[in-house]
């Protein structure tokens, strides 16, 4: 009989690899970032009775996809909402990255609307992560908010989420999601566009058959149901001398102002066929947006997610929790969009998954005020039983994509 190993986070037991991408059933499902407590873990990576992913199936829909009658769909959307008086009607969150860029530019430029564009800014900026956002705003042309948020709670809260939950990212990810619908009703603006909805990447499949995003993604009704690093809001509070006023940047909006609101939500890739590649050539054009001067570590790529100095050791710690490092991610979406064949993904994820992002390393410990091997004990604490095994001084995982042994499902992207 099989050993049964624990499988942490609440994830399956069973590995399994997508026979189109390399995404396996490992990977979470986004989820509101302020319930994120380390009991519990949303729902994984769906993969269907022959092999294929969620996000592979809804690859397969986007070229039969209307996308004419999706433009007029925003095209009747815009009008309810365009102002005429020079007033913002619109508002796109980001931090000047190819994505943001691309919505903003589109929104303004082809479409004739007002936006304003807000910023949560990065835990540390690259410098030319900070290039690339100034070049949004002067290049690009747009009237910018940024949150600048109070670093004494910024360093407690990332700290928090790393020795509780080993997610380095967590106050940027909340700060993202919850800054535009409050900058929305401060400003009286109705209408929000992100980008294209995360279903494109592993979520529900179903989650893409509107634009709305749910108002469960960004409202709060019960403060006792928010956690920030792992821990209650109370708790934070007595331990830590914390107040509410401290932590209320990383709070959702509250339900009965946006119930009182006409504010609407929207995916603007649902309406506009997304493809990342196209996104960073169009904000290389418009506002001048350049890649890094390097390979990003854990990857071969240089344009994703470039801004937060903190952003590679995130995708070191999925690589960790998940088994999942940031190739995987890159590759998964570039077979998706027909620019890699699996076996160039194999390859590129065996290559560069889990690699050890040591260029800021030093830099993100001394902020956060945390010892090296502090960290790195935190790191061999997460490591889920049915991922990892220890062999002598080294760690190994027990599944990974190049060591399946099954064919691609035929029809596969190439």
């Amino acid at each position: 009989m099989a050993e049964v190993l624990e499988a942490y986070f609440g994830l399956p037991e069973r590995v399994m690899f997508c026979r189109r991408c390399v995404m396996s059933n490992q990977r979470p499902c986004s989820y509101p970032e302020f319930r994120h407590r380390p009991d519990r873990v949303t729902p994984t990576l769906h993969i269907d009775a022959e092999g294929v992913c969620d996000a592979c199936r809804y690859a397969e829909r986007k070229p039969v996809i209307d996308w004419d009658g999706r433009e007029k769909e925003l095209l009747r959307l815009l009008d309810r909402h365009r102002r005429e008086d020079g007033a913002y009607d619109c508002i796109v969150p980001g931090s000047g990255g190819k994505d943001s860029v691309y919505a903003a530019h589109l929104l303004k430029y082809k479409y004739g609307m007002h936006p304003l564009t807000v910023t949560w800014p990065p835990f540390l900026y690259t410098d030319y992560g900070y290039r690339n956002f100034m070049n949004w705003v002067k290049v690009g042309g747009f009237d910018n908010v940024s949150f600048n948020q109070n670093g004494r709670v910024q360093r407690l809260l990332t700290r928090l989420s790393i020795e509780n939950l080993l997610h380095p990212f967590q106050t940027f990810i909340l700060g993202q999601k919850n800054l535009a619908p409050k900058m929305a009703l401060r400003f009286g603006v109705p209408l929000i566009f992100y980008g294209e909805n995360e279903a494109e990447y592993g979520n529900p499949i179903k989650d893409n058959s509107s634009s709305l995003r749910d108002q469960s993604y960004y409202a709060m009704k019960d403060l006792s149901e928010v956690f920030l690093g792992g821990v209650p809001v109370p708790e934070l509070m007595k331990r830590h001398q914390v107040s509410l006023a401290d932590l209320s940047a990383y709070f959702p909006a509250d339900h009965r102002e946006l119930e009182k609101s006409s504010l609407e939500v929207h995916y603007l890739g649902y309406y506009v066929k997304w493809v990342p590649q196209e996104a960073y050539y169009y904000a290389v054009e418009h506002a001048g947006f350049q890649a890094r001067p390097f390979r990003t570590q854990g990857t071969y790529s240089k344009y994703n997610s470039i801004d937060d100095k903190i952003d590679d050791l995130h995708y070191y710690t999925t690589f960790l929790k998940f088994g999942l490092g940031r190739a995987t991610y890159d590759a998964s979406q570039e077979v998706r969009n027909r620019h890699l064949t699996r076996e160039e993904a194999v390859a590129l994820v065996k290559r560069f998954d889990g690699e050890f992002p040591d260029r800021y390393f030093n830099e993100i410990m001394d902020y956060l005020e945390m010892k090296p091997d502090e960290f790195r004990r935190l790191c061999d604490r997460f490591r889920s039983p049915h991922l990892w095994k220890r062999e002598g001084e080294e760690w190994k995982l027990r599944h990974a994509v190049w060591m399946e042994e099954h064919a691609p499902v035929a029809g596969r992207p190439s």
